[in-house]
């Protein structure tokens, strides 16, 4: 069985968090903090035994960012869907930008040598 604080996310993050939405001279209570931390730690699991059920189904290990989207839609949080869905699309870009630009930079390294 999984302890308490194993399934939690970080009460400091969580803090954290919050603090950035509020203005500077706003106070949270632990009682917030402690709030926000069980939702959101519950809201993750949510998601991710209903994607973890579709890998399961197609016989699949491994949960990616597609099982998330398709995860919040069946659930009905269409709105959330599509959002997580343009930032995984952002990402997987970005990514792969990145890696470009690191094959380029080793490509130029062996040219040097």
């Amino acid at each position: 069985m999984v302890e308490e604080h194993d399934r939690l996310l970080p009460i400091a993050n969580v803090g954290r968090i919050m603090k950035q939405i509020l203005p500077a001279n706003a106070k949270i209570s632990k009682e917030a903090k402690e709030t926000i931390q069980e939702c959101a730690s519950e809201f993750i699991s949510f998601v991710t035994v209903e994607a973890s059920d579709k890998c399961h189904k197609e016989n699949r290990k491994t949960v990616n960012g597609d099982d998330i989207c398709w995860a919040l839609g069946s659930l009905g949080l269409d709105h959330h869907a599509e959002a997580t869905g343009r930032y995984l699309y952002k990402f997987r870009e970005f990514e792969r930008e990145r890696a470009n630009q690191s094959k380029a930079i080793t490509a130029g390294r062996e040219q040097k040598d």
